[in-house]
């Protein structure tokens, strides 16, 4: 009759293979977080959120371990055609906004809002902390709106309002707006949100215990009583990104996403209507009454 080894044996089999199995990782530079990942991806093209649940892991441990993946060049990352759209560098929006902020100012133009979908960037306002940035050296654009540090790209749908505001300018006031038109915009699409006292923004409500989750963060800068930059609302983003920098300098939150709450994709062309609207709304009872109707312009 065959002998089966003892569970001694076994433990030596297993730790032998686990040995050469490290060395074989080792050899193509991969983690055993990764191969179930390529395991999968043999399959066909999966999204990252389709990974996380095939492999049992959170969409921010897939998003790291994509990264490391893409950056060794073993993935490499497909637009969806019907996702097609264009992305924004960073300065050419800051360009525009103090253009078409000359232009609000002068009176030679109505109340503007941009909406845009950057390329990957991080940004500082200027309370930015030095332990608030990324540790490894990446690149971080220094902007002159309030705020901390914080990420833009795809995904991300970015409002940056650019309006004469009524005498007496209240800037807390217009932060408080940008909130409430979050708020309006998501809430039709079936998710709950709030502020959280003390910081701005637009949170999820969490029960006792549980971290923070920031969806949308709020930067603005008021110079002669017209406003700039503006409001980032995170759709259907890489979470990923804030993994490498402190956001909005709060270590004891989490940022979060439409698509993360749902459970299924929501698109910035899910968004985008819906957050028009509520700007409108939320932002007619602050405006200067000078005439001419506000615009909103995609980038």
């Amino acid at each position: 009759m065959e002998q089966w080894p003892t569970g001694r044996m076994l433990s030596a089999v297993a730790r032998r293979i686990e040995h050469e199995w490290d060395a074989h990782l080792a050899r193509w530079d991969l983690t055993h977080a990764s191969i179930p990942v390529l395991y999968v991806l043999l399959g066909g093209p999966r999204s990252q959120r389709e990974l996380a649940r095939a492999t049992g892991v959170t969409e921010q441990t897939m998003s790291r371990i994509v990264a490391g993946l893409e950056r060794r060049g073993y993935v490499e990352r497909h637009v969806h055609p019907h996702d097609a759209r264009r992305l924004v560098p960073y300065h050419e929006a800051w360009d525009l906004q103090r253009q078409v902020h000359a232009e609000v100012v002068a009176g030679t133009r109505p109340d503007t809002v941009l909406l845009v979908e950057h390329e990957s960037v991080y940004t500082a306002g200027r309370r930015t902390a030095a332990w608030d940035r990324p540790v490894d050296g990446t690149p971080v654009v220094d902007v002159d709106r309030g705020g901390r540090i914080t990420w833009h790209g795809p995904g991300q749908l970015v409002a940056y309002p650019i309006v004469r505001l009524a005498e007496p300018v209240d800037v807390v006031a217009y932060v408080r707006a940008l909130e409430a038109a979050i708020i309006e915009a998501v809430g039709v699409l079936g998710v709950t949100t709030q502020r959280s006292e003390g910081r701005s923004g637009v949170w999820m409500p969490t029960a006792e215990g549980e971290r923070p989750r920031k969806l949308a963060a709020i930067g603005v800068r008021v110079a002669r009583d017209v406003t700039m930059h503006g409001l980032a609302l995170n759709c259907d983003c890489d979470l990923g990104a804030f993994a490498r920098i402190v956001p909005c300098g709060l270590p004891d939150a989490d940022a979060t996403s439409l698509t993360a709450e749902l459970g299924r994709r929501v698109t910035i062309a899910d968004v985008e209507p819906h957050l028009r609207a509520a700007l409108d709304a939320a932002l007619a009872p602050l405006r200067a009454a000078v005439g001419g109707r506000e615009r909103t312009v995609a980038v």
